[in-house]
């Protein structure tokens, strides 16, 4: 639960005006909190100016006091940062220290959720990637052939990429050519019971990666492929109630960028 420490409280209401629920009252010039419309957003904590807040629940070590020298972040670099990022499909022979995988995650667990639930999860597979490969491979030609047998639904972009997907499994077969995890020697699947709070997550975790000199690719074929197969679904242990929303496929690079690219004039509408 959410507590207030009265000895430290100057009475200032800025967590009551902050507090989204109306779980906070003043009582006695101090800050009450009710805990029971609450859902631990965290907001009273991180506007408290005497830091009188704290919770039982979560790690408060791992609070930090905000410093503009640490936490802000040149809007310029910032934009360039993203503009610079690409997908990668070449990835060196190296693998990837533990460490850059929990920064990762850590940047995943710090991403906002509807209504704070903090429902996503990251499986990090590196053991049993090989075997993860196979069934990946083997569903992709399973789909392709029931998209092209007369029976599945199939329209000129099914037929395009259930073609693709049947190359691809032979290739893989014949002379183990990966051009669906590309070789990289490690993939995190972010799961959760809301896709947006999936995909929030798994775009600061790309931010991380590319921050900590690795590249990757969101592999749509692989969630292609996962959705409702009981052999992935079980071999990654998916917890009931969530579902697979991202793919990450994580190594260092192989292929050194020199410059961003175009893309279209943004789609604006102003109202």
């Amino acid at each position: 639960m959410m507590n207030v420490d009265k000895t430290k409280c100057i009475g200032c209401g800025e967590c009551v005006k902050d507090c989204f629920p109306s779980d906070i009252v003043m009582d006695k010039g101090k800050a009450f909190i009710k805990n029971v419309a609450c859902f631990k957003c965290g907001h009273c904590i991180a506007v408290c100016p005497e830091n009188a807040i704290s919770t039982d629940e979560y790690k408060m070590d791992e609070v930090k006091e905000y410093s503009e020298e640490s936490f802000k972040i040149d809007v310029e670099n910032l934009l360039n940062f993203i503009k610079f990022r690409r997908t990668i499909r070449r990835f060196k022979p190296k693998d990837v220290e533990a460490e850059k995988l929990l920064k990762i995650i850590e940047a995943g667990r710090f991403t906002q959720t509807a209504s704070n639930l903090q429902d996503v999860s990251f499986i990090v597979v590196k053991d049993k990637l090989k075997e993860l490969k196979d069934l990946t491979y083997d569903r992709l030609k399973s789909i392709a052939e029931h998209s092209l047998d007369g029976t599945g639904q199939a329209n000129a972009v099914i037929v395009r990429y259930a073609n693709m997907w049947l190359a691809m499994h032979k290739e893989y077969k014949a002379n183990g050519k990966d051009k669906l995890f590309f070789k990289a020697p490690v993939v995190i699947i972010v799961t959760a019971k809301s896709q947006v709070s999936g995909a929030l997550a798994s775009s600061n975790m790309e931010f991380m990666t590319n921050a900590l000199g690795l590249g990757t690719l969101f592999s749509g074929f692989f969630v292609r492929a996962a959705n409702e197969n009981k052999e992935i679904h079980d071999l990654l242990h998916i917890n009931k109630g969530k579902e697979i929303v991202t793919c990450m496929v994580i190594g260092y690079p192989d292929v050194e960028y020199k410059r961003t690219v175009p893309r279209k004039a943004a789609d604006i509408s102003w109202k």
